[in-house]
């Protein structure tokens, strides 16, 4: 995983904005080498904003881009995605100002990738590979970051209520086990919030189709899809947050009980220690280029 990748071939898919309650139809497309992703308003003339924490908009339950009249929310499971299977350059292109929410996980997303087909380019890949720790505290939240050989994530949540009062989990981020046991992991929210959500004109595309509902006595959905598919999709949304320094990370997040006001902040914050990490490449094979990725198999979950 040294050379940048993009994709194929352009892909599409139509859906609704979980916040915004619009439509919204989505295409990844190729771009080149050191383009970075770019998320482009087909409805605003082709206007782009870079997915980097320097845009980072109103966060509002999901995390949101905006530069000059470019606004789009609800990036981060897309983004997730993106840095998990080593997609450094795409365009997303959008004719509306908010990522469709699928099922409310990243598999569609990963599916969507599969289904252009991954291609390596000739340029070297720069990993943000951390040297010191760095942490950022809000009252009862924490993240931190550590040195690791690899890019790992340990999330512990805490809710008042029964099912969600501590559940903390540990995995090493590779392609396969972010596949496999992070993106299927759908958002959550508590039924007693929703009213409350839609009056500040938020959640108006929700429903159980794309998100999970927590009650007073259990999910009102069907059966979770991970015993601790809570603290799993909190892990998701911190990957797809921190893919917004703009390198694959080299390291260790330790988060508790954090959220996407969090987790941006400490990716500026992270930034600016410039004496914390390095940027580090390594040589690619130049004969390579334009070669096909294989990426991970996994049948990719229905929303249930």
């Amino acid at each position: 995983m040294n050379a940048q990748r993009s994709l194929r071939r352009a892909v599409s898919c139509a859906g609704i904005g979980l916040h915004s309650g619009r439509k919204v139809t989505l295409s990844l497309k190729p771009a080149p080498a050191d383009f970075g992703v770019r998320f482009r308003r087909a409805d605003l003339g082709g206007l782009e904003v870079p997915a980097t924490v320097k845009h980072v908009g109103g966060i509002n339950y999901a995390t949101g881009l905006t530069r000059d009249a470019v606004k789009v929310d609800t990036v981060e499971h897309l983004l997730a995605a993106l840095v998990s299977l080593g997609i450094d350059n795409v365009v997303v292109e959008l004719n509306s100002p908010e990522v469709p929410i699928m099922d409310g996980s990243a598999s569609p997303f990963i599916y969507l990738i599969h289904e252009a087909g991954v291609r390596q380019l000739g340029s070297p890949r720069r990993y943000l590979k951390v040297l010191r720790p760095l942490s950022l505290s809000r009252q009862d939240k924490s993240i931190a970051i550590f040195p690791s050989e690899q890019l790992k994530v340990t999330y512990t949540i805490a809710y008042d209520h029964p099912l969600l009062q501590h559940q903390t989990r540990t995995i090493q981020v590779t392609e396969q086990s972010f596949v496999d046991d992070i993106a299927p992991a759908r958002t959550f929210t508590f039924l007693n919030e929703v009213e409350m959500l839609r009056q500040q004109g938020l959640a108006l595309g929700g429903s159980l189709e794309n998100a999970v509902v927590i009650g007073d006595t259990g999910v009102l959905n069907s059966a979770l899809r991970f015993e601790d598919e809570f603290v799993r999709h909190k892990i998701l949304d911190v990957i797809g947050d921190m893919a917004l320094v703009g390198y694959p990370i080299v390291g260790h997040l330790v988060a508790h009980r954090g959220g996407h006001a969090l987790h941006t902040a400490f990716a500026a914050h992270v930034l600016e220690e410039t004496d914390a990490w390095t940027l580090v490449e390594s040589p690619v094979d130049p004969s390579a280029a334009d070669s096909t990725v294989k990426l991970p198999v996994k049948a990719i979950r229905a929303a249930n």
